[in-house]
């Protein structure tokens, strides 16, 4: 999915829908072409070394903890959380995509 192109939630539920909530923790991020990934993080790693591997980021939401409900089928199923969220990453995309470093989202939304 990416945020230059009119990006519907239903694109951002499959994103959310492809990942097992009860399995890792996730951080959901944009990379500076655009394009939204969520990502599931080492449980050794931090949010900080997450962000080190990935140089192209340019925003992040906080870190979706395992177990929280925040990702997997249920979660993609919440249409309200669902918009929510593309509607925070719309907003912020468009503060961010020409601006230098890493914004972070520090809502789930």
């Amino acid at each position: 999915m990416n945020l230059n192109n009119q990006p519907t939630i239903d694109e951002l539920a499959r994103l959310f829908a492809a990942r097992k909530d009860s399995l890792d923790s996730h951080i959901l991020w944009v990379c500076d072409s655009g394009e939204v990934r969520i990502d599931k993080v080492s449980p050794l790693a931090g949010e900080e070394e997450f962000e080190q591997r990935n140089p192209n980021m340019r925003a992040r939401f906080k870190m979706y903890r395992r177990g929280h409900g925040y990702v997997g089928k249920k979660a993609a199923a919440d249409t309200h959380f669902i918009g929510n969220v593309l509607q925070t990453l719309q907003h912020e995309w468009a503060a961010v995509q020409n601006q230098p470093g890493v914004r972070l989202i520090d809502r789930y939304s």
